[in-house]
């Protein structure tokens, strides 16, 4: 964009490097590089590593800030907290957009701090032993949010343990006065210690901020009373258990920062999710519940758990492959399958070569409809008879299984029919 400092990154199919003269040609000011290209006469910065040098300006941006800065990690329901939307009936609110939770993205996201903006909630991903510390560093949050410790990017981290110590390393840049929001139903969140403030969430006796008169709708909605000492807040969701922790991770975020009951009632309830994450979808008579952003066993099985609650449709899920789970990848997509049957599926679709390993655990947890594709083209042909108004159908996989594709034809598909 006109005024924008170009850094050329190198990529796995291309070399930004490459667009340096086409990032000047389109208004940049100034570009971040390893070398400056032949014959190039514009502004260069060179650098000898430029991820480096963006984190160093993500750090610098961040060091300048007087606004409180929260971060949020965990396996499952990050992006869908509803922290922001509840914050932002105060505050103007700048939270991570999109997937920019990495040691590319959160420098971004901190430099796209405004003035104007008086309190930011950065998302920090990691999927490898040793990313949270740049992240942290760049972050350096006031306040840190773990949503659970998930069964996510095993093949790197090899076990939930494993998960949890690297997410949790971000304590160790926080001062001790921050403070940190934990998931009180975590077998591994709930007994952790730590120097700073801890307050958990959670349907557990004992959490700070809990949800209870938990009603499960037959639509697949819910309705609860959050709780905290005297308090009692009303709310209504859309979609179940992962909308609940979202609503209690707002819930205890807004009590520990003053907002009142109707603040926090006002922004659980203004709360839509982003994209392809638990969307909410009519489509001519059925409905769809677009979660295709990515997949992993704890967030396919709170999917499926919401799935089963939905006890006024067909309940259809269209699952897929589940990536970098190592070793485990087969045993853990055959128990989603009987997962899947646990949570009384009437019809499981299943795409993908490991997939085939979660349609077995269906079929042997007494899934009667199953049927099992390997490649994405034959489960799209199989949707025109498969699928039937009033269904409801939960679409979800790993990002790279290109699930939008299907969540596309759905809505074809039943506009054709309509």
């Amino acid at each position: 964009m006109p005024g924008c400092l170009f850094a050329a990154m190198p990529g796995e199919k291309s070399d930004g490097h490459r667009f340096i003269a086409a990032a000047f040609d389109a208004g940049a000011v100034c570009a971040l590089a390893r070398f400056v290209p032949e014959g190039e006469k514009r502004p260069v910065i060179t650098v000898p590593d430029v991820q480096a040098a963006l984190e160093t300006i993500g750090a610098d941006f961040r060091s300048r800030l007087s606004i409180p800065v929260l971060g949020i990690t965990g396996s499952v329901g990050k992006t869908t907290a509803k922290v922001a939307s509840v914050l932002s009936q105060r505050w103007n609110v700048l939270k991570t957009p999109g997937n920019y939770n990495n040691q590319l993205g959160v420098p971004l996201t901190l430099a796209s701090i405004q003035p104007e903006h008086e309190f930011a909630v950065v998302e920090l991903g990691v999927s490898h032993f040793g990313d949270m510390k740049p992240l942290a560093a760049m972050a350096k949050p006031d306040a840190m949010l773990f949503t659970i410790i998930g069964r996510a990017h095993l093949e790197f981290f090899g076990d939930r343990e494993g998960v949890f110590r690297e997410k949790t390393s971000v304590l160790k840049e926080m001062s001790p006065d921050a403070v940190v929001f934990c998931n009180g139903d975590d077998d591994l969140l709930r007994p952790m210690t730590c120097e700073q403030k801890k307050i958990t969430f959670g349907l557990s006796e004992g959490c700070t901020v809990r949800a209870e008169e938990i009603e499960y709708l037959g639509s697949g909605g819910v309705k609860c009373v959050i709780t905290s000492g005297e308090r009692r807040i009303p709310v209504s969701l859309s979609y179940g258990d992962v909308m609940l922790y979202a609503a209690l991770e707002g819930a205890a975020v807004g009590l520990h920062y003053g907002l009142t009951d109707e603040e926090i009632s006002a922004g659980i309830a203004a709360y839509r999710p982003e994209g392809a994450r638990a969307s909410v979808e009519i489509a001519n008579g059925f409905v769809i519940v677009n979660d295709c952003y990515n997949a992993n066993p704890d967030s396919m099985a709170a999917g499926l758990r919401a799935l089963q609650r939905a006890d006024a449709f067909r309940r259809v899920a269209i699952l897929g492959d589940m990536g970098e789970l190592g070793e485990k990848a087969e045993q853990l997509h055959y128990e989603t399958g009987v997962m899947a049957g646990n949570c009384k599926v009437d019809l499981l679709i299943t795409c993908g070569p490991l997939s085939k390993h979660m349609a077995a655990g269906a079929r042997e947890a007494g899934v009667k409809n199953v049927l099992s594709f390997d490649t994405l083209a034959d489960t799209l042909c199989a949707l025109p008879d498969a699928i039937e108004p009033g269904d409801r159908v939960l679409v979800k996989a790993s990002h790279s299984m290109q699930f939008e594709k299907i969540v596309s034809a759905l809505h074809t598909l039943y506009r054709e029919n309509a």
